[in-house]
């Protein structure tokens, strides 16, 4: 099967149509995320935390009103990072002459499935109760550093920027869902479908499918956070490069990312 089948596939996905059953997601979201961290932020929500929380030590504090609030800053986060994303490739669909004929295709299929994401999640926003977060102002060009709608190669840079950190900032969510099916089941829905097309843009950038160490692959230095901590070779206390070498033995574990990390990376782009 090709990327762009496979991707089409991908989008047609159930979970992101009118025939996932939203009751049932609603119903089991009770256990999704760790108590969001206070601090004040450019969107204001609190923290995704990468800890995870275990359904035995948790305390009432995480029923009831707490509870929701944790779960409703968790989806508004997650919502800005799909506002992000979405707007980003629908900006570089339309600008004229921008994307080669040839990788059209590609970024048209992607846009589809960003898009899904952010009618997802201001569903199940609604559903709760919570009124979904407006799409905040972008501004791509990080205040002049970035020009990636006249610069094809710089619009590449920041899509596997932008789709390099939501893989990361979904999978520091796993921990806090494990307890409940249904929504460990949503996350790496979304997650499995932002790391497909991490790799499929890093391929269209003659880099490898996958990250080694700390290096992004012939990126700029103002993308740095978004690799910070991937070259790590330490996992559950085994040495996964001792035998491969420490470049092997970080890519063979991708590394997760705090919601505060992922907040702070998506402020740059936000007015």
């Amino acid at each position: 099967m090709n990327i762009l089948k496979l991707l089409d596939k991908l989008s047609h996905d159930k979970f992101f149509t009118a025939e996932a059953s939203r009751l049932e997601t609603l119903t089991n979201m009770s256990l999704f995320g760790k108590k969001a961290a206070t601090a004040a932020i450019p969107f204001g929500l609190g923290a995704m935390m990468a800890t995870p929380v275990k359904a035995e030590t948790a305390t009432k504090e995480f029923r009831g009103t707490a509870l929701k609030s944790t779960l409703t800053d968790a989806l508004q986060l997650a919502l800005v990072l799909e506002y992000l994303e979405n707007e980003y490739y629908a900006l570089g669909l339309s600008a004229a002459g921008l994307i080669p004929n040839s990788d059209r295709p590609v970024f048209m299929q992607i846009s589809k499935h960003e898009s899904a994401h952010v009618s997802f999640l201001k569903s199940t926003l609604t559903s709760l109760g919570t009124t979904p977060g407006a799409k905040p102002t972008f501004d791509f060009t990080a205040n002049g550093s970035f020009s990636p709608f006249t610069d094809y190669n710089q619009f590449l840079i920041l899509a596997q920027a932008f789709e390099d950190t939501g893989v990361r900032a979904y999978k520091g969510q796993a921990g806090n869902v494990m307890s409940n099916k249904v929504v460990l089941q949503a996350a790496l829905q979304i997650h499995s479908v932002e790391a497909r097309h991490a790799s499929q843009v890093r391929r269209m950038r003659a880099n490898k499918g996958w990250i080694e160490l700390a290096n992004g692959g012939n990126m700029p230095s103002a993308t740095d956070p978004v690799y910070a901590g991937e070259d790590n070779v330490n996992q559950s206390g085994y040495n996964t490069g001792t035998l491969f070498g420490a470049a092997a033995g970080s890519a063979a574990y991708d590394e997760v990312m705090s919601g505060s990390d992922a907040q702070t990376i998506a402020s740059l782009f936000i007015v």
